[in-house]
């Protein structure tokens, strides 16, 4: 008979956990890398190293596929320079980055 051990036990409880993480605790978790995507962009497209961004909206979208990531889509907003840009950017669950949601046209 196996016994039960220390790090199996620890890696149990961080799939529970990761499994109770409500879509507000998964958005604010990708919303630091979401603003900075969009930041980076708006700076560029604006021409104002200046500019700063806000979240006008998050939604925690299904994945697209089965057992793919769920996706956090943010709506920002990116001013400076006596100019404004609004940008989407998706952000898979645990894939480590954001990118803006016109690069794959209108996949939702």
């Amino acid at each position: 008979m196996k016994k039960f051990t220390f790090p199996n036990a620890a890696f149990v409880t961080i799939l529970t956990l990761a499994g109770c993480a409500s879509p507000q605790q998964i958005l604010q978790g990708m919303e630091g890398t979401a603003i900075n995507s969009a930041l980076a962009r708006g700076q560029f497209d604006l021409q104002c190293p200046g500019a700063q961004a806000s979240v006008l909206s998050q939604e925690l979208m299904q994945p697209l596929f089965f057992g793919g990531p769920e996706r956090g889509l943010y709506t920002i907003g990116v001013s400076g320079c006596n100019q404004r840009k609004t940008y989407q950017i998706i952000c898979p669950q645990g894939e480590g980055g954001c990118f803006p949601a016109d690069t794959l046209g209108n996949i939702r």
